[in-house]
């Protein structure tokens, strides 16, 4: 059982079933069962998953002092994740809504409150049981990117959508990540220059793309490689919100327990796969055992079809 500490957003966040993109005006709807209200955010949805993967989850946020936060504290107590380093800081609990379609296309709102301009104040030895620091890309992080880095600790972020090398938000995320995730959303072109360039201006030992429907692409840069796996479908896609979290967590899990980034990366495509045959950003999670099974079903069929650039 690894020891992961993840440090980030957590909120409400509401999916709406909407009939198509773009949204038609009409006055009401009634999308039965196709408005659902659960706790997200990328620091819940990676804790929610390595849980799920049984590792062992420290999880750092903050919210308000309001009815969503004693949600997000119950919600955490269910499924067994500890509220004690859950700081009520902020004015109000930040909160999103999702709409999606039928062929899993969403459009995400995400209101942050004033968690951006909010200190978590952590504790000098925070990191110090840790195996993997996991930091979220929110402002109140960037603290805790320097002790993790003075700690000697591997440090993992997402830096989600990406338009430029130079990026003067996510710089400090990008220098202080040994593994670090990023969207092909927003690379226009071939993404593999992109991928070299990021790797050599931030010293990144690993560079994760996700590339949705086309799968995933990564960059070793002590290697200087390129993979390229294809995407792989387990099951009927309902919603892809949170699949980039879930490719995230897959990968961290399988390569702190010793995986070589390639076999950490393919179970990690399995298992966002898996994750989208339901509604919700941190719903649909499988265990180890049952993403064993799907690795023993997918995996060579990946594998010949691997790319190298």
């Amino acid at each position: 059982m690894k020891r992961i500490l993840i440090s980030g957003l957590v909120n409400t966040e509401t999916t709406v079933r909407v009939r198509q993109f773009p949204v038609n005006y009409y006055p009401i709807d009634y999308p039965f069962f196709g408005v659902q209200t659960t706790v997200s955010g990328v620091a819940y949805n990676i804790a929610k998953a390595l849980h799920t993967l049984e590792d062992s989850v420290t999880l750092l946020t903050m919210t308000g002092q309001d009815f969503p936060a004693e949600y997000i504290q119950s919600q955490l107590k269910a499924v067994g994740l500890s509220t004690e380093h859950v700081k009520p800081k902020l004015r109000e609990t930040p909160s999103s809504v999702v709409l999606y379609d039928g062929g899993g296309r969403r459009q995400i709102y995400c209101d942050l409150k004033d968690i951006q301009e909010t200190g978590y104040g952590f504790d000098e030895n925070i990191c110090e049981s840790a195996d993997i620091v996991a930091a979220c890309n929110t402002n109140f992080n960037r603290p805790l990117l320097r002790l993790a880095k003075a700690a000697g600790k591997t440090i993992a972020t997402d830096v989600h959508v990406l338009t430029q090398i130079q990026d003067d938000y996510n710089r400090d995320f990008m220098r202080y990540a040994d593994i670090l995730f990023l969207s092909d959303e927003g690379i226009g072109g071939d993404y593999r220059p992109f991928l070299t360039e990021l790797a050599w201006t931030y010293g990144n030992r690993i560079l994760v793309l996700g590339r949705g429907a086309k799968g995933a692409a990564m960059y070793l840069r002590e290697e200087n490689r390129i993979l390229e796996l294809p995407a792989v479908r387990v099951g009927d896609i309902v919603n892809t919100v949170g699949a980039g979290d879930a490719l995230f967590s897959g990968f961290v899990h399988y390569y702190a327990k010793g995986c070589s980034p390639l076999e950490a990366l393919i179970r990690g495509e399995l298992f966002a796969s898996a994750k989208i045959r339901c509604s919700g950003a941190a719903e649909g999670f499988v265990t180890e055992g049952e993403l064993e099974a799907l690795y023993e079903r997918y995996a060579q069929d990946m594998k010949g079809l691997l790319k190298e650039g």
